[in-house]
């Protein structure tokens, strides 16, 4: 049986969009494969949120459903599966996979577990399933759930999240494989763990495993793709690259590869390890340019500081939209050291993108003689340092309206989480591109940029970080070492550890 999977990157709410790609791949997957797989959600796009409680929105997504009905018509040899929202009879929701095939839907199967932890809220939207089926089509009986309905494990889930298992139901039924079409949002090591589930299910069940999963951002969230189907003992018989659209013909239900997997040598392992800030590198650029494509604002601006945060940014936005579509702002004010000013002209020039300078000193004076009166000869503090923080916030600001860019905002995770950062001042942007990088990962993302040749000039990763808005400054002032503060923080933040238990960890 050959199956496509359509790793598709939806726009959330652009139905007709979505469907105009839908009914081109069906056409030209036409004769080539039995059945064409889109991810969860595909017709609305991923996550649709408050669009569900729209009628209206409802109501479009219904007349796609039809047109595609009349359309398969015209495509007999050719089933298509995705994802799509439906009304219940009591006019609630499910968050469904339509199988539909020669002008007939022949399997309306809802997903049963919807999870509302992390960036998931789908139990405020939807209502669950009740039992699944197995379908009979082109000779084989599959069985078709939905993302979440395959991570109820319980080495991936904790006991007692949910009540039923959706896989085991379809296996007990008959399935001779599963199809499980997903909207899993990218994190460090998620394809890892999805590929995992995926095996353990294979293995334990005996059955062929597909799953398919959306690529592209939508907003804050990445989907990272890495579609595959494996045989029944869990090996691979095909997959789909990472962080790009992707739509190719696999054989589902080939027979089993009879060898062992390779034991990974320690030297593999650590080449591994490594390609991980890869992966955060292209889900980054995936990022930044989908916010691009899908606002439709074509150009990106960047404030300069002359440190490492916004060199990356920089970067990012380069590779994500090309240089010429970038513009680099310098702000130097009366604390800004040379060096600063001239590593961003280096910079800016490395990359190729466009380069201006704007000093604010002579704005912050301004603000200081105004201020005079009501500050009352008291002695400078945090409010001055603030000040020029949103000088810069408020001259970006001005050129993005005037010149239709977007601003980047460049502040890391380690600086978010203890509030080392100025509200509307370097706070200030639409897309904070590397607000979920502790300050570690930004420097290993610098040195991935700079393994062929210099893009980021050395003095900018071996200057101790400054926010320069004081005399001598530097984030130590203020803050612990970095290595020191990301490791209380992934404690904190990531693995949700007590101060106590962070304590006894050293």
């Amino acid at each position: 049986m050959k199956i496509a999977l359509a790793q598709a990157n939806p726009v959330v709410g652009d139905i007709a969009g979505n469907l105009e790609r839908l009914l081109t791949w069906l056409n030209d997957c036409h004769r080539r494969c039995d059945l064409l797989v889109f991810p969860e959600l595909y017709l609305s796009g991923y996550p649709p949120r408050d669009l569900l409680s729209v009628p209206s929105f409802i109501d479009r997504l219904e007349a796609a459903v039809e047109e595609i009905v009349a359309s398969s018509r015209q495509l007999p040899d050719t089933g298509l599966l995705f994802g799509v929202p439906r009304r219940s009879a009591e006019s609630s929701l499910f968050n469904s996979a339509l199988l539909i095939g020669g002008g007939r839907i022949l399997l309306e199967q809802h997903k049963a577990l919807l999870p509302d932890y992390d960036v998931f809220d789908e139990s405020r939207y939807f209502v669950p399933a009740s039992r699944h089926r197995v379908v009979d089509f082109a000779g084989h009986r599959l069985g078709i759930c939905i993302c979440e309905d395959a991570w109820n494990l319980p080495e991936f889930r904790p006991q007692g999240r949910y009540q039923q298992n959706p896989v085991e139901q379809l296996v007990k039924a008959g399935a001779e494989a599963i199809i499980n079409l997903s909207a899993s949002p990218f994190h460090q090591g998620k394809g890892q763990v999805r590929r995992q589930i995926a095996q353990s299910h294979a293995r334990r069940h005996k059955t062929a495993f597909v799953l398919v999963n959306q690529v592209g951002a939508n907003d804050e969230l990445i989907f990272d793709g890495g579609s595959f189907v494996l045989r029944a003992d869990g090996t691979l018989a095909g997959s789909l690259p990472e962080f790009e659209e992707s739509l190719e013909v696999l054989e589902l239900l080939e027979p089993a590869a009879r060898r062992k997997p390779p034991k990974r040598s320690p030297k593999e392992a650590e080449g591994e390890a490594k390609e991980e800030i890869v992966r955060v590198r292209k889900a980054l650029v995936l990022g930044t340019r989908d916010y691009f494509i899908k606002t439709g604002v074509k150009t990106a601006l960047v404030g300069l500081s002359g440190g490492i945060d916004s060199s990356v940014v920089a970067a990012v936005a380069a590779e994500a939209l090309g240089p010429t579509q970038v513009y680099g702002v310098t702000l130097p004010g009366p604390y800004s050291s040379t060096g600063s000013v001239n590593d961003s002209a280096r910079l800016a020039n490395n990359l190729g993108i466009h380069f201006e300078t704007l000093p604010i000193t002579d704005v912050f004076r301004c603000y200081l003689d105004v201020l005079d009166p009501l500050f009352q000869a008291r002695p400078a503090d945090l409010t001055e340092e603030n000040i020029q923080a949103r000088i810069r916030g408020g001259l970006l600001m001005a050129l993005a309206n005037k010149f239709g860019h977007l601003l980047l905002a460049t502040s890391n995770k380690s600086e978010m989480a203890v509030g080392y950062a100025t509200l509307y001042g370097d706070m200030t942007g639409a897309l904070a591109v590397i607000a979920d990088l502790f300050k570690g990962q930004v420097y290993e993302l610098a040195h991935d940029y700079n393994s062929e040749c210099e893009i980021i000039p050395d003095a900018i990763l071996t200057k101790p970080p400054s926010a320069e808005l004081r005399l001598d400054q530097k984030d130590s002032d203020s803050l612990p070492a970095y290595d020191l503060l990301d490791a209380i923080l992934k404690l904190y933040i990531e693995q949700r550890k007590s101060l106590d238990q962070i304590v006894a960890a050293g």
